[in-house]
């Protein structure tokens, strides 16, 4: 199902790229010009794949956006004999950043805020870093921290029952749909059938229960705000009025624990801005990129 006002980006090779990282393989597509004046290496959000920051990456066709599967979910593979823990996904980010973009900016949305912070404070060497619905509060302490918790227990119970019952419980068309029906703020039907239909379709495309379970555990046991000091760089902090997992009041704080952030606040949305008010995230970036776009080929 297309998004109801933004048509879907091309890549320039349709099913994707594949690098070996860590010993596994990355899957990542490609969109925009190869002489583009500025790339962006961007990392979607915890259960999705690429196909979430698709409507973004519409909305700015001057830029090259190379966009890879986490390891383990999508077209990606694990990362063999590694725990998916953050630094993990901090040395798979700077790898894949020297591979295939070393000049590029870093964007992270949702739990890939967590892991572009951590790379970028760990010494990716990038220009700049924009950060999409980050994750700046302990989600356990969030407007919906029960809601959490209750997740909590569920991946605990997906990692604890045999491997076919855990499979088929993680996996439950039923649980990601009320998973997307809270999340989603519009009152928009066709925004809101496009929503369920992207989490429908992308959110169970994990290897398997360990890594789902790891990379939970990881975006629940991490912020960014133990990366925030380290990060010298010029940051963009893209932030929802009614995010349900960091209060708007926390993003405002977090701000103040970079040395350079830009805050850009998005009305009468929440924690799906990439889906919501892809607009409004894209005019930012293009104003936060403009002035660096010399320097960032």
């Amino acid at each position: 199902m297309p998004h109801p006002e933004v048509p879907a980006p091309r890549a320039a090779v349709p099913e994707g790229d594949r690098i070996e990282i860590l010993g596994g393989e990355t899957a990542y597509w490609t969109y925009g010009p190869s002489d583009a004046d500025v790339t962006v290496l961007a990392v979607h959000g915890f259960r999705g794949d690429h196909h979430g920051l698709a409507s973004i990456v519409a909305l700015l066709p001057e830029v090259r956006f190379i966009v890879p599967d986490l390891p383990g979910f999508g077209e990606s593979t694990p990362l063999p004999g590694r725990r998916h823990d953050i630094d993990a996904y901090r040395s798979w980010l700077i790898e894949v950043h020297a591979a295939v973009a070393p000049a590029a900016v870093i964007l992270g949305h949702s739990f890939g805020s967590i892991v572009a912070s951590a790379a970028v404070a760990g010494g990716l060497p990038t220009s700049r870093l924009v950060l999409i619905n980050p994750i700046g509060a302990p989600a356990l302490e969030g407007p919906r921290g029960i809601l959490t918790r209750l997740a909590v227990l569920y991946y605990r119970l997906g990692a604890r029952l045999p491997r076919p019952a855990g499979e088929w419980i993680l996996r439950q068309r039923a649980i990601v749909r009320g998973m997307s029906v809270a999340m989603a703020k519009t009152r928009r039907r066709d925004l809101r059938r496009y929503i369920h239909d992207q989490h429908d379709r992308y959110f169970s495309r994990f290897a398997d229960r360990d890594v789902l379970r790891e990379a939970f555990e990881t975006s629940v046991g991490n912020d960014v705000r133990a990366f925030a000091p380290a990060i010298a760089q010029p940051t963009l902090l893209i932030v929802a009025e009614r995010d349900d997992i960091t209060p708007l009041a926390a993003q405002r704080r977090l701000q103040t624990l970079f040395p350079r952030a830009e805050l850009v606040e998005i009305p009468e949305v929440g924690h799906l801005i990439h889906y919501e008010t892809p607009g409004a995230a894209a005019a930012a970036i293009s104003r936060f990129l403009a002035p660096s776009a010399a320097g960032t080929r």
